[in-house]
This record gives structure tokens, sequence and C-alpha cells, in this order.
């Protein structure tokens, strides 16, 4: 064995062969003994080299395909002895619907909504296995369940968080459901509440609850196509406040809402004007209305430029900005009668920038006694200029007339 290399004897007899090749290739026999001898050899036993499977042929890391249509997904080893392939759905419950052509390929035919998800593609002989993966994802169908919900017990309310499912290809929408386990007396039946979820939110606050009541929360995902399942149903209850033996006076009622600034405000000139972009705050507690933008020039007072614009938006255009002025921007966040702190200050000078072919909002940026001043002065001096026209033109005339009367007039002649 010493000349062997990578070849070692165990202390219980077994041979060690680190690295497979042509040399370990043969009929081995094992014989024991002591200090009285042996009892003979082993039966004799053959070692031969195989090759594990290997892939030749691996699937996309996904596919995207309308439902109804045929997917046809690849995939393809080798190995000694050749290796068997199987196709298997990650997370499904019995058989699958799909097919295994003689190239080893799956396929899926028609596709239907079922079939989306991850599927693993295993080759496997005597000697291993192995295994590669793709995303299946399945367009045009309503949406998936959304999962891992959970509830967050607040002082007579809940805060409901999801992970969206798939969407189907279309823009989806989520509503929360609840209801009370306990049925009041006046009360036929349980009724589930619905509540909207605001546009692109993955969480919701249900406030106004009983408290030391139980609840059950689910949530509903919709697209233009129909809804998706509910998900699961989770039971929270959420909390009282506490009892003590002094009647305590009445508590006001005390919801602490966190807004935060919006983030990132950045600044960027464009052939139409200045345009802003920014990041949605971190933190709010409560649905998102909308931002106001405010502006100062020339370190003047804080002015509200926009006050309207929606919840939604990530950015806004600010057109007919003056030149060679100095601008300051920010960015305040509102929901409801709630409003955040400002954002941090983006600063815009127009100096030698040529002035934006966008309609201009100097009547909006001065105020009003100075804009009503450089009106009224503009408009006498245009009535100031018309009468002095006038007068001059009146003036002419009269001059010219005399001028032909003399002319026309016989000269007098005096006689002795």
């Amino acid at each position: 064995l010493s000349q062997l290399p990578g070849w070692s004897l165990r202390p219980d007899g077994s041979i060690v062969i680190a690295t497979g090749n042509d040399d370990a290739l043969g009929l081995y026999r094992c014989t024991p003994y002591n200090s009285y001898g042996t009892a003979g050899e082993s039966r004799p036993t053959r070692v031969l080299l195989k090759d594990p499977p290997a892939f030749t042929v691996r699937p996309k890391e996904e596919y995207f395909q309308e439902v109804g249509r045929e997917l046809v997904i690849p995939c393809a080893a080798h190995g000694d002895p050749p290796p068997t392939i199987t196709w298997v759905k990650v997370g499904s419950v019995g058989k699958s619907s799909a097919q295994v052509d003689g190239n080893s390929s799956l396929i899926l035919h028609p596709l239907i909504k079922e079939q989306h998800g991850v599927w693993e593609c295993t080759a496997t002989n005597q000697v291993a296995s192995v295994t590669t993966a793709t995303s299946v994802h399945v367009l045009g169908t309503s949406p998936h369940a959304v999962t891992n919900v959970s509830v967050l017990p607040l002082l007579l309310a809940a805060n409901i968080s999801w992970e969206p499912g798939f969407d189907g290809g279309y823009f989806q929408r989520f509503s929360v459901w609840y209801t009370p386990l306990v049925k009041y007396p006046p009360r036929a039946h349980h009724d589930w509440v619905s509540l909207s979820v605001p546009a692109g939110a993955q969480h919701l606050l249900v406030e106004n609850l009983q408290p030391d009541t139980s609840y059950q929360f689910s949530v509903l995902a919709q697209n233009k196509l129909g809804s998706g399942p509910f998900s699961q149903i989770v039971t929270s209850v959420p909390r009282g406040f506490p009892v003590t033996t002094v009647p305590p006076e009445p508590p006001a009622m005390t919801v602490h809402v966190f807004l935060s600034p919006p983030r990132a405000l950045t600044a960027n000139e464009t052939v139409r004007g200045v345009l802003l972009r920014w990041d949605p705050p971190a933190r709010a507690s409560v649905a998102l209305s909308g931002y106001a933008l405010e502006l100062r020039q020339d370190k003047g007072g804080w002015e509200v430029l926009e006050r309207s614009i929606p919840g939604t938006d990530t950015q806004v255009l600010v057109p007919g900005l003056i030149k060679d002025a100095f601008y300051e921007f920010r960015l305040v966040a509102f929901a409801g009668s709630y409003i955040s702190d400002p954002s941090n200050t983006v600063n815009v000078s127009t100096a030698g920038m040529e002035v934006y072919p966008s309609r201009t909002q100097l009547p909006e940026l001065l105020p009003q006694p100075v804009l009503a001043g450089v009106i009224g002065g503009i408009c006498f001096l245009s009535v100031a200029v018309i009468f002095s026209t006038m007068a001059a033109c009146i003036m002419n005339r009269r001059r010219a007339a005399r001028v032909r009367k003399r002319r026309q007039d016989p000269p007098l002649v005096f006689s002795p």
C-alpha cells in the first residue's frame, strides 16, 4: 500500500482509497490473522469505477408563459450507469399532471395556474443523485394567496402584515377581512368586515376593536381577472386598558401615529424643468394620504408650491423657474390630519440656465401686493402712452388745417 499514493489501511482492516482511478480496479481479498495464524482468505470482492450523474442540459432559472399554452423545460444528464431523470413540483401534494418526453424534458400542456411555482429536475443512478431547480410563472391568472400573515396586537387595534403572492401578471390589490369570535346577542351570525389596503402597501392598521376579544384575520388578493384564495386565518386578541382596583379617570384615547418624513429628496435638471425624486417615509402607522411641496427663493420664507401630490407618486416636475435665481425645495408627507417633519432640503440654482419653455410660475412665487403693484404700473403706463399719442395727432391735424386756410384766403390790396 505504501507504493500507492492516497491508499491507507485503517486499524479495523479497511482500505481507504482517496482518489479512485484505474489502479483501484480489480479483485480484493482480506486475510485476517493473529499470533496463532489465520483461518484463511475472505471471499473476493470486485471494485468497479462508476460515474455519478452530471447535467449536460440545465433548465433556465425561471420561465414565463401564458395560461393555457404549452411550456417545455429541458433537462438532461449523463453518468455510468446512465441516470434516470424525474421531475417534481416543490410543495405539491399527490401526483402532478406534468409529462416528461423522451429527452427528459418537462412538458406542461395546457399550462394551468396550479403549475406555478418551483420545479426540480433530479438525475439518479447507483452512485449518487443530483438536483437542479427552475421557477415557472403562469401569466394571465387571478393572484395567488398571500403568505406569512402576522398580526401585532395593539391597544384596541391590530397591525396586520403579509408577503404578497404572485400577481398573475397583473396589478393586484389587497383587502383585510376580520371578525370577532364572540357572537353578541344582537347578532345572528358572524359578519366578516373588509378593509381596503392602499395601493402598494403590505400592512394595515385595524382600529376600533373590542378589548380582550378574539378576532380572526385573513387577507385577500385581487386583480383584473378576479380574486385569489384567502390567506390562512390568524387569530389575535387586541390589548385593552390595564385593570386597577382604584377607578381611574376616563383615559384619553391616544393613538401614537408614526409618520416619518420623505427620504432621499433629489433634484435633476431636465429640458422641461427641475425633476424632484424621493423615497416614501420609512415608517407610517397610518395610510399615507399624499405629499406637499414647499419652496423658498433666495433665502426668503417657505411657501407651499403644490399641496395635492398623490401618496403613490415618488417624483414631480417643477417647470417655469426664474432665470438667475436660487431655490430651495423640501417635501412633507401627510396622512389625514397628521403631517410629517420636512424632508432634506435640495438646492437649485438657475444661474446661467436657459429659461424653460414651460409656462412660468412667477405669479405663484411673488407676493400678491407686489404682483398687484407691478400690474397696476404697467396698465398706467399703457394708458398714458395712448393719451399722449392721441393728443399729438389732434394737435398736428389742427396745425395743418390753419396752414391750408391761410393759403386759400386772397391777399389784401391797399389803394391810395
